[in-house]
């Protein structure tokens, strides 16, 4: 777990330099227009449209843009009719990669999708070819600081119900069943600490070792996979050692 562990972090750190960038915006709203198109556009009423909301919120998404997003779900003004789907597939090495996909167009997303497989050396799959090794859970992150007490965040997650509290050189992951994902989140706000981002994401129940070549190209995919415009969110169970993903990103 450590090399997903030590991913889910680098993707943190991105996901906030995405934002300042307002690259994450684009994709964000269509996130939220499908859910609203699928569930309504009432969030306390619509559990996927409520998680949509808080990833936009906690990527400081402007309101008007969550609403214009939304109104565009619900067909209350004109938009492009988007929908969601799961890609599944393997990486170099066997590694199990799940993607959350959202398009107007499937055809050309799959076709795009697939050559970014080709390229490093991986093959989309069938449906259901790895969902069965991931399991749905909330997590939560939070910034690693001076002034953060790791003992004290440990207790009160875990008096919450939280399964599992990972600490790392900048942040602290507090993971969590999905439907206490709400429940712990707010205990941890109540006790004074700050939460970067909380959300639903697919944790693997087994990780695959990899090192060197097939550890790079792992890398160089999933980043790929990241940046294409119609992936929400990408889940993988590699466990890559922390010194080969640190000379990685320098590398960059």
């Amino acid at each position: 777990m450590a090399g997903h562990s030590k991913w889910a972090n680098i993707k943190h750190k991105k996901a906030r330099e995405d934002a300042k960038k307002g690259k994450l915006f684009s994709k964000l709203s269509k996130l939220i227009s499908v859910a609203a198109r699928e569930g309504g556009g009432d969030p306390d009423t619509n559990p996927k449209l409520k998680d949509a909301i808080q990833k936009a919120k906690d990527a400081n998404m402007p309101n008007d843009n969550i609403e214009r997003a939304i109104k565009k779900g619900t067909g209350e003004i004109e938009g492009i009719a988007y929908e969601s789907m799961v890609y599944e597939g393997y990486g170099p090495g066997g590694v199990a990669i799940m993607l959350d996909i959202t398009t107007d167009n499937r055809n050309r997303t799959a076709s795009e999708i697939r050559h970014i497989f080709d390229k490093y050396n991986g093959n989309l799959g069938e449906s259901g070819c790895v969902a069965w090794m991931f399991k749905k859970k909330g997590q939560i992150m939070m910034e690693k600081r001076d002034d953060v007490d790791e003992d004290e965040v440990m207790l009160v997650a875990l008096e919450a119900g939280a399964e599992d509290v990972i600490v790392e050189d900048e942040t602290i992951q507090v993971i969590t069943e999905s439907k206490n994902l709400e429940e712990v989140k707010k205990e941890i706000e109540n006790n004074g600490f700050k939460i970067s981002s909380a959300e639903i994401t697919m944790i693997p129940s087994n990780t695959v070792k990899l090192e060197g070549r097939a550890a790079e190209l792992v890398m160089k995919l999933i980043e790929k996979l990241e940046d294409h415009d119609d992936v929400q969110e990408v889940y993988a169970n590699f466990d890559i050692p922390e010194e080969i993903m640190e000379e990685y990103k320098k590398q960059e």
